[in-house]
């Protein structure tokens, strides 16, 4: 029996979730890294099989980040809007 490294994450979860949530075109990046895991584990290729599925979680978590981001900026604009307003009221 051939002695195979543990099979990497796939983070395909990740993937999925911060492309239905967060942003899409990085979200889709991720999961085609995610889907390269299994098959290249199951060619007999380790290497390619951690590259991809460090680039899962990579372009996962830049999904995440850019969605956090975009949340704060959007968060910043109307809570400063929202503010100025509330003080022209008065």
């Amino acid at each position: 029996m051939e002695n195979k490294p543990p099979r990497p994450s796939s983070y395909l979860a990740l993937a999925i979730i911060s492309t239905i949530l967060c942003c899409l075109p990085t979200g889709i990046v991720s999961i085609i890294y995610a889907t390269k895991v299994n098959s290249t584990y199951e060619d007999g290729k380790y290497d390619e099989a951690n590259k991809a599925s460090k680039n899962a979680k990579i372009w996962g978590l830049i999904s995440v980040g850019i969605a956090l981001f975009g949340w704060i900026i959007y968060i910043l604009i109307f809570g400063v809007a929202f503010l100025g307003a509330i003080g022209s009221a008065q």
